[in-house]
């Protein structure tokens, strides 16, 4: 395994949504691809706590294309990453829990952990890591 930090693995379970890969992130990605319609439907509505999401869903019927199919990418690359986080966690759960318990989540670290004890990580553990990111 090689040492990765979060963007690294997101930018690489990024690679199946190629719109999204040259923005930031998909949230940039969905604003960016909505910009329109955000300025014509909810110019007044302040960011956070999913008010935008719900004003975009009070005018689902009017939204353009392009800003449906940025949802659209958004939520199929939200399913991707649940079922592979679901499948690294069920496969590394030992070890992680053997090697890396005392190591805090985020950045990368519980990848880093993983990888300074590949030695002694299990065969099944180091496939989910290869399957999630293709290496």
């Amino acid at each position: 395994m090689k040492k990765l930090n979060s963007l690294a693995l997101l930018a690489i379970l990024l690679m199946g949504m190629q719109p999204a890969t040259a923005q930031d992130n998909v949230v940039d990605y969905v604003m960016e691809a909505c910009k329109t319609d955000l300025e014509q439907y909810c110019p007044l509505v302040t960011p956070g706590n999913g008010r935008i999401l719900h004003c975009m869903a009070a005018h689902a019927d009017k939204i353009s294309g392009r800003c449906e199919f940025a949802f659209y990418q958004a939520a199929a690359f939200l399913e991707e990453l649940t079922v592979a986080l679901a499948y690294f966690a069920q496969e590394c759960e030992a070890d992680i829990e053997n090697y890396c318990s005392d190591v805090e989540a985020g950045d990368g670290r519980i990848l880093a952990c993983l990888d300074s004890h590949s030695e002694n990580v299990s065969d099944s553990c180091k496939q989910a890591v290869v399957d999630i990111l293709g290496q």
